[in-house]
């Protein structure tokens, strides 16, 4: 069973760990006496996309998965492997037209997306504990559980009604993001070429005043570099980056440069590093998988947002045979150290986390999931960092902007309405 590391704790457990975490570039994970330590450090991740499969026929929490054959990350197996005490689940859902049709299909699946992350937590209740504050990480890991924290990428299902808001977070949401690939009703997204807004629309103001009233973390992902200013300007509590990589290594939208980190660091942010490959570095298809990409667009169009629940099963199903048959180009995990290290050099180990975007694109040759984790414990180590300060990346300071927000919070919980 694991047990939190409280800083004053951490000290104590490196004389136990005499040897490096030996990981091979595919296979299995090698045991070795540095595994001890990040076994005994309370390991959270703040981006976990597998509430996606909650309700596909192929996936079973119980059972463990590979990569290379069913295509998933998270399990609890591999947790237990890995290390991963758990972290934010996300709700997630597609972007549609910005139009009141269209916010109301959303909005309904969002809810049914909490409502499947709840069932998970009951049905999973002798393993896993959904969790609502920051101390009840420690806690529920102390008693053998996994960790459930909500999460929302992309506030679109909100439409244009941000007492919806408070109804997620009465059903347990903890971390909000107002975008995600495309611009929308809230902001300009980091990867639509278009500027709506330059920054938050007026709705999107709106959005961070009622996150900082409920006390929701604010996620800074996906948001173009002046929607991330005006979160940070605007809020009164740190804003986290759920999972980013930084242009200081490789430049992409996705990714901020060491300014824009600075003032993140002087925000008491955090930025939680991807394992995303093609926000890595640049990857390039085979002319076989363009190929094959290209007759499925022109099957199906482009626009899933558009898709009947029957097209976009029948897309998702050749988009996964594609898959197997011409694997995409995936990026290493020395390249990922860059990124991290980067971070590290920029804002120093209190401003830096880990979230590897598991179940939703993330790894990368050398860490396919999460049974991988303990590498990176152990090369921190290697590089010189403190135990505390493993401690703070693996879920220190995301706790500590989850407990700004938490402290941040106002006592008056009035609705407040739709938006003019």
């Amino acid at each position: 069973m694991k047990r939190a590391l409280l800083s004053g704790c951490v000290a104590m457990v490196l004389a136990a760990c005499s040897g490096p975490v030996d990981v091979e570039a595919e296979g299995e994970p090698k045991a070795s006496a540095g595994a001890s330590l990040h076994d005994r450090l309370l390991v959270l991740d703040t981006h976990l996309d597998t509430p996606a499969r909650f309700h596909t026929p192929d996936y079973e929490f119980l059972s463990a998965g590979t990569w290379e054959v069913e295509g998933t990350q998270v399990d609890l197996p591999r947790m237990k492997e890995g290390g991963l005490d758990g972290g934010f689940w996300v709700v997630f859902t597609r972007q549609g037209p910005l139009d009141a049709r269209s916010y109301e299909v959303t909005r309904n699946d969002a809810l049914m997306r909490q409502v499947a992350i709840r069932e998970f937590a009951a049905k999973y209740s002798d393993e896993v504990e959904l969790a609502f504050t920051a101390d009840d990480a420690a806690r529920i890991s102390s008693e053998g559980k996994r960790v459930v924290y909500q999460s929302m990428e992309n506030a679109y299902p909100l439409g244009d009604d941000l007492s919806l808001m408070e109804t997620f977070y009465i059903g347990g949401l903890r971390m909000i993001a107002p975008v995600h690939f495309a611009n929308n009703q809230f902001a300009d997204s980091a990867t639509d070429i278009e500027r709506d807004f330059d920054g938050l629309s007026a709705a999107g103001e709106a959005l961070v005043r009622e996150a900082n009233r409920l006390g929701l973390v604010l996620d800074g992902s996906h948001a173009s570099d002046a929607t991330l200013r005006d979160m940070m300007a605007l809020s009164t509590t740190p804003i986290i980056l759920s999972h980013t990589g930084v242009k200081g290594v490789f430049e992409h939208p996705r990714n901020i440069d060491d300014e824009l980190l600075l003032e993140l660091k002087a925000n008491g942010g955090v930025i939680q590093m991807n394992i995303f490959g093609a926000y890595l570095e640049t990857l390039l298809p085979s002319e076989e998988r363009s190929a094959a990409i290209a007759a499925l667009d022109e099957a199906f169009g482009t626009d899933t947002s558009a898709m009947t629940q029957e097209q976009l099963a029948a897309w998702q199903n050749k988009r996964r045979e594609i898959g197997v048959n011409f694997p995409a180009p995936r990026s290493t995990y020395d390249k990922f150290k860059e990124h991290l290290f980067h971070a590290l050099e920029v804002v120093g180990p209190e401003n830096v986390g880990i979230s590897g975007d598991w179940d939703g694109g993330g790894g990368v040759d050398g860490m396919s999931d999460i049974r991988f984790l303990p590498k990176i414990t152990n090369d921190l180590l290697e590089a010189g960092y403190s135990e505390d300060d493993v401690q703070n990346i693996w879920s220190g300071n995301m706790l500590r902007v989850l407990r700004a927000a938490e402290d941040g919070r106002t006592s008056e919980l009035v609705s407040p309405g739709v938006l003019n």
